[in-house]
């Protein structure tokens, strides 16, 4: 077995550990010629030392309503399957997985590149997991050597990415959000001052200072993180 077929397999494994389904499903790799008459899928892409094309379907849509809480199109399918993505994008290593979208995915499930499962729950089938590997080089221990990052992911230089300035966080219930009016207030997790933090795709990368330039926010970085620290 090749180390991408490896990948490939371990990335299914830690998906299906996660998915929200009433058991487990198992997972047996498939055509994927199923897969292509769904109109969507939950599709994410991973980037680092080795990038991949992931997507996810699950056919019982009462499972991921019921994983949800709610009804309410604030909470999608993306963000019921996402920690699911992130199982699977794990085993690739160190890097970053963009946002989850809910989409067509018939293009990735029919390329010939693509590596396409089948996920069943007592031999029916109950949904498919797609991965496109896309190996940019990998060095070991996940650590990155100078050719690595300058010959391999300098490939993907021009590739953009989201970056968000988050000052502070909180958790709340479903219901909670679902009762807020204009005029809430809601209390974060951090004090007035602290430093703010800077995400890359959501993965914590510096902190820094809130700025005002020409009237608009700024963030002045006052720290970069290395990658022990950004992965904590």
């Amino acid at each position: 077995m090749s180390a991408t077929q490896t990948l490939q397999n371990a990335a299914v494994d830690a998906l299906v550990a996660l998915l929200p389904t009433a058991t487990q499903l198992q997972a047996r790799q498939s055509s994927g010629a199923a897969a292509g008459r769904v109109p969507q899928a939950t599709i994410a892409s991973f980037v680092g030392a080795t990038s991949a094309d992931l997507a996810v379907v699950v056919t019982d849509t009462d499972a991921l309503r019921a994983a949800a809480g709610t009804d309410s199109p604030l909470v999608s399918a993306g963000d019921v399957l996402r920690p699911a993505l992130e199982g699977a994008a794990r085993v690739l290593g160190t890097g970053v997985l963009g946002e989850a979208v809910v989409d067509d995915a018939s293009a990735l499930f029919a390329d010939p590149d693509t590596v396409v499962f089948e996920l069943t729950d007592n031999g029916l089938a109950a949904g498919w997991f797609a991965i496109r590997v896309r190996a940019n080089g990998m060095a070991d221990s996940n650590r990155f050597t100078h050719d690595s990052v300058v010959g391999k992911l300098g490939r993907i230089n021009n590739v953009e990415m989201a970056l968000t300035v988050e000052i502070g966080r909180t958790r709340m219930s479903v219901r909670d959000v679902l009762a807020l009016e204009p005029g809430a207030v809601i209390e974060l997790d951090r004090s007035a001052g602290a430093p703010a933090d800077v995400l890359l795709n959501g993965r914590l990368i510096a902190h820094g200072e809130i700025v005002v330039v020409d009237q608009d926010y700024a963030v002045r970085i006052t720290r970069i993180l290395d990658v022990a620290e950004g992965l904590s």
